[in-house]
């Protein structure tokens, strides 16, 4: 269970930029829940392969964290914060963003039994696999659908989405998925409820938990303006923000920003 942040930019942008000084500092806040690790990955530019830096440390007392943030990395990127799923370890191999090539990947959820997860994988899929977690294993089965689908991203992330409501229905597929040539923001998760117990344990009181992440702990919203479109977790309540609505996923283009609703998914 994590938090999200994606941007895609006609410039390249610091995430300090991206959301503001406030707003950063804010986002950044939400590691006194989200304090297993954190991750970003960019393209440096259009067509390059995708770099990325990630930490199993707390990012609020991590100098890389802040050091990077304060840099305009790209025009597209994504920011991680890890709140580590029960008995999955804090560790390098199990920190967000995962990346491969030209993609990277981040998701906010969790999906269980991660062996029935991993059974979905190909031979070749699983051999791929450096961690414990279900997000990695969500992620190469978008890339190995992708691969079914003669690299069709869009038939490939769709027919994926569809292999895990059908066979994980309760769980929150949110993710962030960058590629060489789109952003795909994913916001499934209607059937999951917020994690109000896990946060009761963290806090004194109801009041001292994080803006929505007792009732709302899911959502997404999003922000498009003249020149940048951003996606964004629960946690930061700022004004100019959209909430993005249930069950929808969608494909930021890189280079010219337009934003296509993917291909509707059967909830059953």
């Amino acid at each position: 269970m994590c938090r999200l942040l994606g941007y895609v930019t006609t410039r390249p942008t610091s995430v300090v930029d991206v959301l503001g000084r406030e707003d950063f500092d804010t986002f950044t806040a939400l590691t006194e829940v989200h304090s297993d690790g954190w991750g970003m990955a960019w393209h440096p530019s259009l067509g390059a392969a995708v770099e990325a830096v990630s930490s199993p440390q707390n990012a609020s007392v991590d100098p890389q964290y802040a050091a990077l943030s304060e840099q305009p990395l790209g025009c597209n990127g994504l920011v991680h914060l890890r709140w580590a799923t029960g008995g999955l370890p804090v560790s390098p191999q199990n920190t967000h963003p995962f990346t491969d090539g030209g993609h990277a990947f981040a998701h906010n959820g969790h999906i269980a039994p991660i062996a029935h997860l991993e059974a979905q994988l190909t031979p070749d899929s699983r051999e791929r696999l450096r961690g414990d977690t279900d997000s990695e294993r969500y992620f190469q089965l978008v890339l190995q659908c992708i691969r079914e689908a003669d690299g069709d991203e869009e038939r490939g992330v769709t027919r994926a989405l569809e292999i895990l409501i059908g066979e994980f229905p309760n769980s929150s597929l949110n993710a962030l998925f960058l590629t060489p040539t789109t952003l795909f923001a994913i916001h499934i998760n209607s059937r999951v409820h917020s994690p109000v117990d896990a946060l009761r344990e963290l806090f004194e009181s109801d009041d001292a938990i994080p803006a929505s992440h007792a009732t709302e702990y899911y959502a997404m919203d999003y922000r498009i303006t003249d020149d940048a479109v951003h996606v964004i977790s629960s946690g930061v309540d700022a004004d100019g923000w959209t909430r993005i609505p249930e069950d929808t996923a969608a494909m930021i283009d890189l280079a010219t920003r337009e934003v296509t609703r993917l291909h509707p998914v059967p909830l059953g």
